[in-house]
């Protein structure tokens, strides 16, 4: 139970920021007594915790793209709900497709070693070239379909979903903050989509994870009022930062983890 909680601390602590909560879950699951991955359904259900505090911090935004989509009113908040809905067909498709790989292939932390340093100098040059012209007013359907391949690629531990929709908003000209909130509201469908999944196939199957039901759902709720925290702080934080601290945790955190693979200090499995 201590470790499920402390991996619920891990979770609301790295979900929000550009970082890869599923690189983080992996990674400390080495470190800890039973030295072993948590596994990808452990990541998935308790991300819906983190998602529940998403619901909470944006609920006026959340209700009013919800009544205006129902009522199809026309409205800019109408519209985003639909580009939502767009958005969130390439991981839905993609994440089915690519179950075996999800759960087995892509968990190798030599994958997810190179996927810390590699995006992290994307997001960071995507950072340094945006214009910061756009808002999501401006979003098209075209930004909206390229924003949900974006999101795709978190389905990779190590990525992170924030980071590749931050870094792809980025480099379309989105302003920080714009990039960030449209990252928070795109992946709601997708998150609360594959946490729900998995936590039936959890109930069904208690082999999927290394921890029982009762650990999962206390790393759930710790990971939601973690999370809640993290939102809070990090929408302060980007509107008048760059993303520069993360890109150099990412590049120093992939590293020190290619060096611990190849002097044989952890397994890549």
């Amino acid at each position: 139970m201590l470790e499920a909680l402390f991996l619920g601390i891990v979770q609301g602590l790295t979900e929000f920021l550009p970082i890869s909560s599923s690189a983080h879950i992996r990674i400390v699951g080495e470190f800890l007594p039973n030295a072993t991955d948590p596994g990808a359904a452990f990541t998935a259900i308790t991300q819906i915790g983190t998602e529940l505090a998403v619901l909470l911090y944006f609920r006026r935004d959340i209700l009013n793209i919800a009544r205006a989509w129902i009522k199809r009113d026309g409205s800019a908040e109408a519209r985003l709900g639909s580009l939502i809905i767009v958005g969130t067909l390439p991981i839905v498709v993609l994440g089915y497709l690519g179950q075996e790989y999800i759960t087995n292939h892509f968990r190798s932390l030599w994958v997810i070693a190179s996927t810390l340093i590699i995006f992290g100098l994307i997001l960071g040059f995507a950072d340094r070239v945006g214009k910061s012209a756009k808002d999501l007013s401006n979003l098209s359907v075209r930004d909206g379909v390229i924003y949900g391949f974006a999101q795709s690629m978190a389905l990779i531990p190590g990525v992170s979903r924030s980071g590749a929709t931050i870094a792809l908003g980025r480099f379309l000209g989105y302003k920080r903050e714009a990039a960030l909130r449209y990252s928070f509201l795109l992946a709601v469908p997708a998150v609360f989509g594959s946490g729900f999944y998995e936590l039936k196939q959890a109930m069904d199957d208690s082999t999927v994870s290394v921890y029982s039901m009762p650990e999962i759902l206390a790393a759930t709720v710790t990971a939601f009022l973690i999370g809640y925290a993290v939102i809070a702080w990090l929408m302060k934080f980007i509107s008048t930062k760059s993303f520069t601290p993360f890109v150099i945790y990412r590049v120093v955190l992939g590293s020190a983890l290619l060096v611990a693979l190849a002097t044989g200090l952890i397994s890549a499995q």
